[in-house]
């Protein structure tokens, strides 16, 4: 038996808030996939024994989004067990890494071993020629940075150097990426689930993306070139979460639509479903490609599939373009739309302002032409933002362009570059604007008589997304997955720099905030069920049509404005129809031919 111990603090911090505190939430939305990982790469690693068979690792999981983190209570903790820790930061983005260092501050203070991974630091040192201000402030500190992936026994020698006191500065894995086939696959314990609002738990079955988006990180930090996990693993998930009641799962891959196992993945999920009986629904991310390859929609609806997001991005093809976007193509939009429609699925579509064309104009009246002509349920709206790790992030420091030097800023829904169109704060203000304008009362109604015409049984799921996005997301200015369920604040965790506020101010205006937020989201809550009552009870509620979810006709190219309002939508239609005269043509002759 172990007669030693030794900690593993995994930590997946939050970011701060406009006002400088933290966000935390009673219950977050999704688990975060990064600690899920590293839990189990962790579990592994103690299982192994890669301490030695006389020392037990102790690992503690938390995500700061559900849960505050005390750095005292922690490290009194640790100093009451007698053993030795290591305080691991997972899954850092550009946008938590401030948070990621003034919680590690604590730590380093009382001697104790820090390390953060994630995307800002891996993305960073993957793209640029030298290492950042901010990553050099941190490793003066005394932080050590982990890049790349932990799999493939890579944390083995992070924990064998902490243990021993020797932890090196950095642990660099960035060109040797692991193979995932028969790796330690996520795992999430009961206590995070209960802190989640729907019960989620999240996995991925395959990294890295073809594609070549000047605005993602993704490519470069997972590599352009796919890597999988086996059938064997995704059974091993499924079954390992269903023993603990999970039965609702976010699959992380950036585009599973690219993951070329994903038929193999598919017919297990279904296998699983149909023959041995396991309930669950998936929510999985793809491209606007996906429904031409045979058979896909309709197996990930058998598999489960119930929501899915699509890297919509923009309807203008100029735009789609100057970001290397070119594998979308706007003449495909409503085909695809309305084949996943066909199926109860709700599809959330992901779409960027801020290009450098983009005008105040130009954005409202695309998102007008989206509501009216594209079968869109939610509307995940992002400001175009260099995020560090991605080419265009790359291209701004070595053209030295000007960025906001507050890393807290780079979580898509804050402008950080000076845009010519948008002097100020004009396009965080145009920002709030289109959101507004998407989630209107009217159309959220849309969105539901949309759900009742087609058949759908997703009518509180879908009245659920509307009040979290429409709604929840302006009462407390969090537009991302960074949402949750009900706000929490504690005054004194409020950024380092800021003053902190007087009690006899904060509380009341905390405590005053929260209960017109939860007033205000029952009220709107009541109406929508009061509203999907009377429509779900009305058989003429099949009657209903508008643009969106009108069967693709040959007429469509005249007579909708998402191919006709800009010069780049009739390009758009034009080289559609060049290329479906070729291959007409080339058909022609083979038939001739044979």
């Amino acid at each position: 038996m172990p007669d030693k111990k030794f900690h593993v603090i995994l930590i997946r911090p939050s970011k701060y808030d406009d006002n400088g505190y933290p966000i935390h939430w009673h219950k977050t939305s999704i688990p975060a996939n990064s600690l899920s990982c590293l839990s189990g790469i962790s579990l592994d690693c103690k299982q192994r024994q890669v301490l030695g068979p006389n020392v037990d690792i102790v690992i503690h999981a938390y995500d700061e989004g559900n849960t505050r983190i005390r750095p005292q209570k922690i490290i009194d903790e640790i100093r009451d067990s007698g053993a030795g820790a290591l305080i691991c930061f997972t899954g850092v983005q550009s946008n938590q890494f401030p948070r990621a260092v003034d919680l590690a501050k604590p730590f380093l203070d009382a001697g104790l071993p820090v390390s953060i991974g994630g995307f800002h630091v891996t993305g960073c040192m993957a793209m640029l020629s030298e290492m950042p201000a901010e990553m050099r402030d941190a490793l003066d500190l005394g932080v050590s940075f982990f890049l790349g992936e932990a799999e493939g026994g890579r944390f083995d020698p992070v924990l064998r150097d902490a243990y021993a006191g020797q932890l090196k500065p950095v642990y660099d894995h960035t060109r040797d990426l692991p193979s995932l086939p028969g790796q330690p696959v996520p795992v999430v314990d009961r206590e995070q689930v209960k802190r989640s609002t729907l019960g989620y738990g999240s996995f991925d079955l395959g990294r890295g993306c073809p594609f070549e988006c000047s605005f993602c990180c993704i490519i470069n930090v997972q590599g352009r070139g796919s890597r999988f996990r086996s059938t064997e693993d995704l059974e091993k998930i499924i079954r390992d979460h269903a023993a603990i009641g999970v039965t609702k799962f976010f699959v992380t891959d950036d585009n599973f639509a690219r993951n070329r196992n994903w038929e193999a993945f598919l017919d297990t999920l279904i296998h699983l479903r149909e023959e041995q009986g396991l309930k669950f629904t998936l929510i999985i991310q793809v491209d606007t490609l996906c429904h031409k390859i045979p058979n896909f929609i309709d197996k990930c609806v058998r598999a489960g599939v119930d929501q899915v997001f699509i890297g919509l991005e923009n309807i203008n093809p100029d735009n789609l373009a100057g970001s290397k976007k070119r594998q979308n193509k706007i003449t495909d939009y409503r085909e695809m739309f309305l084949a996943w429609k066909k199926h109860p699925v709700i599809l959330t579509a992901g779409y960027i302002i801020g290009f450098p064309n983009d005008t105040r104009d130009s954005v409202l009246h695309d998102i007008d032409v989206i509501k009216r002509e594209l079968a869109v349920d939610i509307l995940s709206l992002s400001i175009l933002t260099p995020l560090p790790g991605s080419e265009d992030h790359k291209k701004a420091v070595d053209a030295g362009t000007w960025m906001h030097p507050d890393l807290n800023r780079y979580d898509l829904t804050h402008s950080v570059i000076r845009h010519p169109n948008f002097p100020g704060n004009a396009l965080d203000e145009l920002y709030l604007e289109a959101w507004t304008r998407f989630y209107s009362p009217d159309h959220c109604h849309t969105i539901l008589r949309r759900a009742a015409a087609l058949g759908s049984n997703k009518k509180i799921a879908t009245m659920n997304r509307l009040l979290v996005y429409g709604t929840a997301a302006r009462l407390h200015n969090v537009f991302s997955l960074d949402g949750g369920f009900l706000r929490l604040k504690y005054r004194r965790d409020r950024r380092p720099g800021m003053k902190l506020e007087n009690p006899l101010l904060f509380y009341p205006a905390y405590y005053a905030a929260t209960f017109r937020n939860i007033l205000v989201l029952a009220i709107k809550r009541w109406r929508f069920q009061s509203f999907i009552r009377k429509l779900w009870a009305d058989p003429k509620r099949f009657d209903y049509t508008d643009a969106a979810i009108v069967p693709v006709g040959t007429g469509d190219f005249e007579t909708f404005e998402l191919y006709t309002a800009t010069r780049g939508g009739k390009e758009a239609v034009a080289s559609h129809r060049k290329m479906e005269g070729i291959k007409k043509r080339a058909k022609a002759r083979v038939a001739a031919s044979a």
